[in-house]
């Protein structure tokens, strides 16, 4: 489990830089890149719970995202240097609710947030399957340790207008 200094720090999953590639003409990060730096960190976060290559085939296990919801807060440009840091908001048996935030490097302000809703599979089935001991044992006591920490603002909020009448 990554050693968190105190109950506020969350562990960083994820770290690059924004290449030219990414960007739009305006020189911002193209809307669906985000998704891709929040998919990476989550294949990182695989990788730490025991599911890299090898625990995937051991296991027979991968994990499936239900539900994602991004919020862009502030502008990301090229060249900059940004990590994702996770925050797991829910754990049962086969799920995990986590929040990811998009950062600049070593920074505090929060420049994009995802809320994911993560599904343990059985690849065989495929069907939903408990999570295997060994991750269960990685994510439990993380879940424990941001159990207490607030929520992101931008967490459960729904995306409505009014109907026109």
């Amino acid at each position: 489990m990554p050693e968190l200094a105190k109950a506020t720090a969350l562990p960083v999953v994820y770290r690059c830089t924004i290449g030219a590639e990414w960007v739009d003409f305006n020189g911002h990060l193209r809307d669906g890149y985000y998704m891709v730096l929040f998919s990476s960190a989550v294949d990182a976060l695989m990788d730490l719970a025991g599911l890299d290559e090898a625990g995937r085939k051991a296991t027979g296990h991968s994990w499936f995202t239900l539900e994602a919801h991004i919020n862009y807060l502030h502008e990301v440009k090229q060249g900059a240097s940004v990590e994702v840091r996770l925050q797991i908001l829910g754990l049962d048996a086969k799920r995990l609710h986590v929040a990811l935030g998009l950062y600049p490097v070593g920074g505090t302000q929060l420049l994009a947030l995802t809320e994911q809703m993560l599904l343990n599979v059985d690849m065989a089935g495929p069907r939903a399957t408990v999570f295997a001991p060994q991750v269960a044992a990685y994510l439990q006591p993380l879940a424990a340790l941001h159990a207490p920490l607030p929520r992101p603002a931008q967490v459960g909020r729904v995306m409505a207008l009014p109907l026109a009448k």
